[in-house]
């Protein structure tokens, strides 16, 4: 962001609930900047963004963030154990339901392959997991959320071939009956859009 230079413009589209709609386009050219308007961490200079009829600036930040889950590219873990990464947006979520959300996440594997599974320390911003087993654990907290609005930004950026085929199915029942925006720079992820 450069003081004097517009981020966005003109941009207008409508998501209808339950639909899948994709944004596609080169890095830098405000893809993410769209997801962090939609979440809430900044808002725009001038027009509005509106959930079912009411201006976004007129509900409670905290009740619409609850309504939102944020699969970014680079996703931020705490130092602490995979337990308690999963639970941030789910709090109240015992074992049972975190094994769930990991297994549709396909990341059930190699967190019982970790010395400790679950209660395995990750490191600061995850420093002990791969970008692929990292991803895999943001999209795992998504399942646990279960909001109505999911944004996937470049969820899928950090995976093999092998992961991310793996993932992609994941991430298509994951997406049923939920409203989605799909971020990408890869047709290839946003194919199902």
């Amino acid at each position: 962001y450069q003081p004097g230079r517009t981020a966005l413009t003109d941009v207008s589209f409508r998501i209808q609930a339950g639909e899948r709609i994709a944004v596609v386009g080169p890095s830098g050219g405000g893809k993410s900047t769209l997801a962090s308007l939609l979440l809430g961490f900044i808002e725009p200079d001038e027009g509005q963004i509106y959930y079912a009829g009411r201006p976004l600036t007129e509900i409670e930040i905290s009740s619409w963030r609850e309504k939102v889950v944020w699969v970014p590219q680079k996703p931020y873990l705490f130092n602490d154990t995979i337990a308690a990464n999963l639970k941030v947006g789910h709090p109240s979520a015992n074992q049972d339901e975190l094994v769930r959300a990991a297994k549709l996440a396909q990341a059930d594997d190699f967190i019982l392959s970790l010395p400790n599974g679950y209660e395995t320390v990750v490191g600061e911003r995850g420093v002990r997991l791969s970008a692929g087993e990292a991803q895999r654990i943001a999209l795992a907290r998504a399942f646990l959320k279960d909001a109505e609005l999911v944004i996937l930004d470049e969820a899928t950026s950090h995976l093999d071939l092998e992961n991310e085929a793996a993932v992609e199915k994941a991430i298509s029942s994951l997406l049923k009956s939920r409203t989605v925006l799909v971020i990408a720079h890869r047709l290839s992820t946003v194919r199902q859009a």
